[in-house]
């Protein structure tokens, strides 16, 4: 599926909808440029699953949890890491054994470890605020 949105807050619309679809266990694999929105998608996401806290980027902590929603979100930023190999170090199979909802920013580079994850390609659009979401694979209910 694709959709087109034209601010921040339209952005985290998409994520918020894309929430009520979400299992246990499911893995949301981003790809996008740097500030093309990821962590704004994943701000959706959390609202979606009921989760109040503020969402932040986790680029200096690997990974964020938030916890009393629907379901829990672990929030991943695989920028600094260099292979799928850092990603098992950090206990990502504690994370998928968690039973929540997966978000892995930079997943290009720990794809070998996101075999039938949910793919989600967040690009910029003709105007400073647009953007192209692409959502594909994965098992969306």
């Amino acid at each position: 599926m694709e959709y087109r949105t034209h601010s921040e807050s339209e952005t985290e619309t998409v994520g918020e909808a894309l929430a009520a679809t979400l299992s246990p266990g499911t893995v949301i694999a981003f790809t996008g440029d740097l500030g093309a929105g990821k962590t704004a998608f994943t701000r959706g996401l959390a609202r979606g699953l009921g989760i109040g806290e503020r969402v932040t980027s986790p680029t200096f902590t690997i990974v964020n949890e938030y916890e009393g929603g629907r379901l829990p979100l672990f929030h991943f930023d695989m920028y600094r890491l260099e292979s799928s190999e850092e990603l098992f170090d950090i206990g990502w199979e504690d994370y998928l054994r968690r039973g929540g909802v997966c978000a892995v920013e930079w997943s290009e580079k720990v794809a070998d470890a996101l075999v039938g994850a949910l793919r989600v390609d967040i690009r910029r659009g003709e105007g400073e605020r647009d953007r192209v979401i692409t959502v594909a694979g994965g098992r969306v209910q």
